[in-house]
């Protein structure tokens, strides 16, 4: 016969909802009794019933997940950090890929996750009338892309702060034409391009420097993309002798394509990415370091947090630190660099 929650309940001397909570990890359960309830609970071979406790609960213990491109590694190590989290607490992840304008007409048309979650990450920016469709489904929201919108618990960081700090090491070391790798094409609404260039801008504007618009290219934020964007940058006229990616994966492109062109970094030409992706230290790739799953990890606790505080008061942004990290690929402009 199949223990029941409540033969676990008289075996360990609680009550049936203290069981629920501590097997569901909940708060209001010493570590101590929690422990106990497990071991009953395994001694007995009791094994929570999701459908049941939905019904007692009246949620589905299951988080929407909206993602632009799951294949890229910023949206993909963000959403595995997240999903760590929801994991540990007992919910599963309904996710979603809307990485085409078709799919996500659809999915807002729809909102097929309508009575279906118990909340939502976004890691795609909507629209206002989006932004106000996901605000109708009356469920706690985030996102860990962007800046504050009304109804969004919002995780980030200063995009403009860690691009300057980017620049300006170029500055300060000498450099005078710098180029600039973006991803215009990046997905639909996302800001983060925008914020990066206008910082970019700004920069060089506060140091004199004259903007050269032939020193920008457009890499998709893709490794194929920055390579692409590298070897336009070095056909102009007079090409730079620093360049600024906007990601660490198209600065790794960049790098690619100065090998392969037989110039050398950062002799020739000095290189700084964004992101600290996780083969920037193996390739010494001078960057901004943002904590991506760290991102995804506080999205996450924040929306439980909301879930099981209902009341309590929720932050609409929280940012992240950011830090520039200095490895091999910077150094002073050479004399003979790329002409």
């Amino acid at each position: 016969m199949t223990a029941s929650i409540n033969d676990v309940a008289r075996a360990a001397g609680v009550s049936a909802s203290t069981v629920s909570r501590a097997l569901r990890g909940r708060p209001g359960v010493s570590e101590e009794v929690r422990d106990q309830i497990k071991a009953v609970a395994a001694q007995l071979g009791y094994t929570a019933s999701r459908s049941a406790s939905s019904l007692a609960s009246g949620r589905t213990y299951t988080i929407g997940v909206l993602v632009p491109y799951v294949g890229r590694w910023f949206f993909g190590t963000v959403l595995d950090a997240a999903e760590k989290v929801f994991s540990a607490a007992g919910y599963d992840v309904l996710l979603y890929n809307l990485g085409s304008p078709e799919t996500r007409k659809r999915f807002f048309t729809r909102l097929p996750v309508r009575k279906r979650v118990d909340a939502v990450l976004s890691l795609l920016i909507p629209d206002e009338e989006e932004s106000a469709a996901l605000r109708s489904l009356g469920v706690p929201l985030a996102t860990t892309v962007g800046g504050p919108r009304p109804g969004f618990t919002v995780v980030g960081i200063d995009d403009r702060a860690g691009t300057e700090s980017a620049v300006r090491h170029l500055v300060n070391l000498g450099h005078r034409r710098i180029g600039m790798i973006s991803g215009a094409s990046g997905p639909l609404h996302w800001t983060t391009p925008i914020e990066r260039r206008q910082a970019y801008l700004d920069v060089l504007a506060d140091a004199g420097i004259e903007h050269d618009p032939a020193l920008e290219a457009d890499g998709d934020y893709t490794v194929e993309g920055g390579e692409r964007a590298m070897t336009e940058l070095l056909a102009a006229s007079r090409p730079p002798t620093a360049v600024f990616a906007q990601s660490d994966e198209m600065a790794m492109g960049a790098l690619r394509a100065l090998r392969r062109h037989r110039l050398r970094v950062p002799d020739d030409v000095s290189v700084v990415g964004f992101d600290d992706h996780e083969l920037a230290d193996v390739v010494g790739l001078t960057t901004v370091a943002q904590p991506v799953a760290g991102q995804g990890a506080e999205a996450a606790r924040l929306l439980l947090r909301h879930l099981d505080e209902p009341d309590a008061e929720q932050p609409g942004q929280v940012q992240m630190p950011i830090r520039l990290v200095l490895r091999e690929t910077t150094a002073p402009p050479s004399p003979r660099g790329p002409q």
